[in-house]
């Protein structure tokens, strides 16, 4: 995601086409239920970025199960703040908060 969002913020890369390409068309093409939209109804899966702050991968944020990156090392030009998975806060300010309860997708 911070990937694509320094493309926005060079002016390469409009962000609805990022929201579009991330969110809708796969919930779209794959026929997922009930997601890759905001709209009453449908499950929260959100990410809250802040472009005022910057992102520095290293090995004490990296979250992935495999703890590395191909990133690591490199400065992204946004962060992400919080993010929502069903409607529950699971990442917050760099921290995981609780697990993320996923479920069942519906196709």
């Amino acid at each position: 995601m911070l990937a694509l969002l320094d493309f926005y913020l060079q002016g390469e890369l409009p962000l609805e086409v990022i929201v579009e390409k991330t969110s809708h068309t796969l919930a779209n093409i794959y026929g997922i239920k009930d997601r890759g939209f905001i709209r009453e109804d449908y499950w929260a899966d959100l990410v809250l970025v802040d472009f005022e702050k910057t992102t520095r991968v290293n090995a004490g944020n990296i979250l992935y199960d495999c703890g590395w990156s191909p990133f690591e090392g490199h400065e992204f030009k946004s962060l992400i703040d919080k993010t929502f998975v069903n409607g529950e806060l699971v990442y917050n300010d760099g921290q995981l908060v609780t697990s993320p309860s996923g479920l069942k997708i519906e196709f």
